[in-house]
């Protein structure tokens, strides 16, 4: 059925239109951290508001594990908006009347930029599983490369939560001299055992289903179960106790017992749906590709943070989520002490929620105060 055409009520930016870029041309490859190279890698991104004269105010937005380019607005279609649609755009956080946000889709994803899904000029087929192990910081570099495709030579902010706030800790270390400051939210330098120990169930869940076959299932059945749940798995880790018993409670389905062996709860329900629609719009392979760049990365590469942020001159602004267990305040407050160690101005908030994880979505009028303040500071310092 063709979904219902919204341009009629469109708030925020507005219509958008997803855009792409085509980087490592044959003969040229892109190296990644594994030792292999791509060619060519194709980038999708988005843009909203107007880059000015000098250059000066981009702000690039980076996606969370499951996310993509589109940040905010409206594709022709869409029954919603892009993810984080209300901080961006007039008058919000990232506000579109001062800045060009720039957000893209991660190399390893499945929307638009270059992953296991894409198909490989050497065989004519999808990479499947033989596409390369990918990094956080092969991420980063395709976004560098991105902007230089813009003619964008420094950020005023980069900003981002969950594995964007990874992409963020990335720039700072490996691009310290090419952003202003930097906006990590409710992430990690570096996963915690239990972090993994999620991320794994999740692969597992997809190695499992039979329709997996070692990543060559494209033109055939997909591996639907098993990736239906690893996203109810993860799922539940994004939200908190007191956020499911508001929603949820102990409410029972219409319905009754509408899945095998389920109690009817709304709560069953809820996760089954979360899973089915997740098959629709996400790719098994980039699941197991993304999670396992999420749980190898470190930032400080084994040593100290506060050395690897040594020499930085960005502000940085981290913030957390009182009922976040999945990333914990502790975690930002190692980033905050890291930046403390190594001079670098850094401001910290945790931002009281109940929303969980998802509060880096869902808590928009702190966040918008605590960035509109932060960004006008960066600005005014030049």
């Amino acid at each position: 059925m063709e979904r219902e055409d919204t341009t009629a009520v469109l708030d925020g930016v507005g219509l958008v239109e997803p855009r792409s870029v085509t980087i490592a041309p044959p003969p040229d490859s892109f190296l990644l951290d594994c030792g292999e190279s791509l060619s060519p890698v194709t980038v999708a991104y988005e843009t909203y508001g107007r880059l000015n004269a000098d250059r000066s105010n981009a702000v690039l937005v980076a996606h969370a594990f499951s996310g993509d380019a589109h940040a905010a607005g409206w594709h022709r279609g869409d029954r919603k908006p892009g993810w984080w649609h209300d901080m961006i755009g007039p008058g919000r956080a990232f506000d579109t009347d001062r800045f060009f946000i720039v957000c893209s889709n991660v190399l390893g994803g499945c929307r638009g930029t270059t992953g296991p899904s894409t198909v490989d000029p050497a065989t004519g087929r999808p990479f499947g599983g033989s596409f390369p192990p990918v990094t956080i910081p092969d991420m980063v570099r395709v976004q560098a490369c991105l902007l230089d495709h813009l003619g964008i030579d420094t950020l005023l902010s980069v900003a981002g939560g969950s594995m964007g706030g990874q992409q963020v800790l990335e720039w700072l270390v490996s691009y310290s001299g090419r952003t202003r400051s930097a906006i990590v939210c409710a992430t990690a330098a570096k996963h915690s055992p239990q972090q993994i120990a999620f991320n794994e169930v999740g692969r597992q869940a997809i190695l499992s289903d039979p329709n997996w076959n070692h990543g060559d299932y494209y033109g055939g059945e997909r591996p639907a179960g098993g990736l239906s749940v690893a996203r109810m798995v993860g799922h539940i880790t994004y939200m908190s106790d007191t956020s499911m018993s508001e929603k949820f409670g102990r409410r029972v389905c219409p319905d009754g017992r509408s899945h095998p062996f389920g109690n009817g709860f709304e709560v069953e329900d809820y996760l089954h749906h979360k899973g089915s629609s997740f098959v629709e719009r996400f790719d098994a392979n980039s699941y197991l590709y993304i999670t396992r760049a999420i749980d190898e990365y470190d930032a400080a590469r084994g040593g100290s943070l506060a050395a690897a942020f040594e020499g930085l001159e960005a502000r940085v602004l981290v913030m957390s989520f009182g009922s976040d267990w999945l990333y914990p305040s502790y975690q930002s407050q190692h980033v905050v002490r890291a930046c403390k160690r190594a001079g670098v101005e850094v401001s910290y908030c945790e931002v009281p929620s109940t929303y969980g994880h998802d509060a880096f979505l869902l808590e928009v009028d702190e966040q918008t105060r605590l960035i509109t303040h932060f960004l006008r500071t960066v600005e005014e310092e030049g």
